[in-house]
């Protein structure tokens, strides 16, 4: 396998396992925070509850981000030598500060896992405010660097060298604001509608245990309300998202959209896949007029096809795919929130059905999909460029990866996979919701 092929599949199995720890590590604390707050304002204990057993299980899960996390840094460095060079010159100033905000995270989630028994209920969310705001922190600065290698800036690039750095500027580059919002957004997003998932499946399998099907109901709405207003705003921010490939990256967007030829009044495609033989779309669904009007606010708005660049600058044309992967998955997500609330608000006491809990079950799944797709896309949407027009894959990657490195770490991504479902369900087992239940109505008989 060439060096190129395996630097990339190795790198981008770690980050695509990272990825889900970090995501979750985003917003279960912003979760967390929430209920929180809403036990301070309510005075119901059980958002207390929530807020202990969401705790351990995010402990659990930053147990392996931070590993895998550091995995990522140290692969960077040794499958990527000529990346890491262009970037060390430019694109360092997040990363220097990443380093205070995963600080400011790690110790005042510290502060809250150990003492929260003992801190007052306004030290508690000031406590995991901090931990929310540090996590957060560290996702958009991060996404700097991808947003820099979409659309480089802050330098002039002559004759093979970096010369006038300005980190601010490379820092926010063009891209930046919009793609580190939607990161954020994303990931608030998939924290809620991981809870929602278990929230539903607990529904499913709590009928005869009242007290426990409140408590549940309790986190499955709110989850579900959360959810949905981030993967509304999710939505919207990727309109500007796509507006800004319109301007800066259109062969990404062309790829996309299975765009071959330039024109005005260019149509949006919905599924198919782009056939690299006939340059076509099959089996996609066109919408006249509808890319233009999204890419430019107008039907005459001039879309850039593919044949407008030189072929062997193209993307991938599976990015078609991707972008449908990821774009569908969101369009189902908001679309079935706003199901749920309608069936909720005309059932009213009956209830969901039983048959929509178990869709609801999927949601969690299904947006930490979206949002690997997505990242899949966004990196893959920028090929033959490790940074766009400026340094090609080959030119980044060193020569010497190899087929056993890349086994070795997919086994071990495995492993830690396995061990982290394992932790979580023998912990929650020997700690059942049951006992937290009934401390809470043990210390309020006592008061």
């Amino acid at each position: 396998m060439d060096s190129v092929i395996i630097s990339r599949s190795l790198f981008g199995s770690s980050l695509a396992f990272h990825i889900i720890f970090a995501t979750l590590g985003v917003g279960i604390p912003f979760m967390i925070l929430i209920v929180e707050i809403l036990r301070k304002i309510t005075g119901d204990e059980d958002y207390g509850v929530m807020a202990k057993r969401w705790t351990k299980g995010f402990a659990v899960l930053l147990g392996v981000a931070i590993p895998s996390g550091t995995i990522v840094g140290v692969q960077m460095n040794l499958l990527w030598p000529g990346f890491m060079e262009l970037v060390g010159q430019t694109i360092a100033l997040p990363f220097q500060i990443e380093i205070y905000a995963f600080f400011l995270e790690a110790i005042f989630m510290s502060i809250y896992v150990y003492a929260a028994d003992r801190l007052s209920p306004n030290i508690r969310i000031i406590t995991v405010f901090f931990v929310a705001l540090g996590a957060s922190a560290s996702a958009v600065l991060i996404t700097a660097a991808n947003t820099f290698m979409n659309t480089p800036a802050g330098f002039t690039y002559e004759n093979g060298e970096i010369i006038d750095v300005d980190p601010w500027a490379a820092f926010f580059n063009p891209s930046y604001v919009t793609s580190a919002i939607h990161v954020l957004l994303s990931a608030l997003m998939t924290g809620a509608f991981a809870i929602t998932s278990v929230a539903a499946y607990k529904l499913l399998k709590t009928r005869n245990k009242p007290r426990e099907a409140i408590f549940h109901h309790k986190a499955f709405i709110l989850s579900l309300i959360i959810g949905g207003i981030m993967s509304v705003g999710t939505a919207v921010n990727g309109h500007q998202a796509a507006q800004e490939l319109h301007q800066y990256q259109p062969e990404k967007l062309a790829a996309a959209e299975g765009l071959f030829e330039s024109q005005t009044n260019a149509p949006l495609v919905l599924g198919g896949f782009a056939d690299p033989k006939t340059h076509t779309v099959k089996y996609g669904i066109e919408i006249p007029g509808m890319l233009s009007l999204l890419a430019g606010n107008s039907f005459d708005e001039y879309v850039r096809g593919l044949y407008e660049f030189p072929e062997e600058n193209w993307p991938p044309l599976y990015t078609h795919t991707l972008f449908n992967i990821m774009v569908g998955i969101g369009t189902f997500l908001i679309f079935l929130v706003g199901f749920v609330f309608v069936v909720y608000f005309v059932r009213k006491k009956k209830g969901l059905p039983r048959w929509l809990f178990r869709l609801l079950v999927l949601v969690g799944p299904l947006s930490m999909l979206g949002i690997e797709a997505g990242w899949v896309f966004s990196c893959s949407g920028r090929q033959p460029w490790t940074v766009y027009h400026i340094q090609r894959v080959e030119d980044a990657a060193t020569a010497s990866a190899n087929t056993m490195l890349l086994v070795l770490f997919l086994s071990l991504y495995l492993l830690l996979a396995i061990i982290v479902v394992i932790v979580l369900l023998a912990y929650f087992k020997r700690k059942p919701l049951a006992n937290d239940l009934n401390n809470v109505k043990r210390k309020g008989l006592e008061t």
